[in-house]
């Protein structure tokens, strides 16, 4: 393989690495296909630009469709030692007196368990395991947003959701997500859910990204917002170190448990 070869052609021998490989070097690339450095990292910005891999420092990871999430009470098992670590860091994070948003999902849930003991702690959510968590405890002021229930996330979604959510603001918001990529950002498997979660992104001083390894390196149907609006994201340790690097240069503080 040289230079003169196609680079439709080279591209897609290139993409057949990296499907059976999962990450692929500039450096390799440039020995397999005998090209220069300059055309090997033109093909891997042309297939990242066609949302065919992710982009990271010295080479690219191949980009996944992340598949329909079952409902949440199906999921609660799915990683627990990985969710149980990360809600513990999360929840050391939190300052008692600040107000937080505690989103959807496993690990949300897992944080707010973490959160029971605290005092002086507001806590807005749409997410009724969470408003059920925090339900008759002392210390801990819960701010419950309403809307049209998300039966497999036992959520709350929608306009009147939005609504309340514009007129609140938080110290923190916390986050899980469905799919995580460099290039395409967070998405969603939910249509539906896409305008409420953008509104609850814009509501805090600060987001935290809570997802175990899995959700990386991975794309679903709905758009939510670009990786860098969030502040923090807590994961496990089996995230691409190279994938790690890549989000940390988009000031994004990761933090690994």
């Amino acid at each position: 393989m040289n230079e003169f070869v196609p680079s439709t052609e080279r591209q897609a021998q290139i993409l057949d690495l990296l499907t059976r490989q999962g990450s692929i070097s500039v450096a390799e690339i440039v020995t397999q296909f005998s090209i220069s450095e300059a055309t090997a990292r033109r093909d891997l910005e042309t297939l990242a630009g066609e949302g065919k891999l992710q982009r990271v420092h010295g080479g690219a990871l191949a980009l996944h469709q992340a598949p329909p999430e079952p409902p949440i009470l199906q999921r609660e098992e799915w990683q627990s030692d990985e969710k149980q670590r990360i809600a513990r860091a999360t929840a050391q994070l939190i300052q008692d007196g600040e107000t937080i948003f505690l989103g959807s999902g496993t690990t949300v849930l897992e944080v707010a368990r973490n959160l029971k003991t605290r005092k002086n702690l507001t806590v807005i959510t749409n997410s009724l395991p969470v408003m059920n968590t925090f339900s008759g405890l002392h210390g801990i002021t819960v701010i419950a947003l309403g809307g049209i229930l998300r039966k497999s996330e036992l959520s709350f979604i929608g306009h009147i959701t939005e609504q309340s959510i514009r007129d609140l603001r938080a110290d923190k918001v916390i986050l899980g997500i469905h799919a995580i990529s460099l290039e395409h950002g967070l998405t969603n498997d939910y249509l539906a859910e896409t305008m409420t979660d953008r509104a609850i992104l814009q509501m805090g001083q600060k987001v935290l990204l809570v997802a175990d390894h899995t959700k990386f390196g991975l794309v679903s149907m709905s758009y939510v917002a670009p990786v860098e609006i969030v502040n923090t994201i807590v994961t496990d340790t089996k995230v691409p170190a190279e994938l790690i690097e890549a989000l940390r240069a988009k000031n994004i503080e990761m933090i690994q448990v």
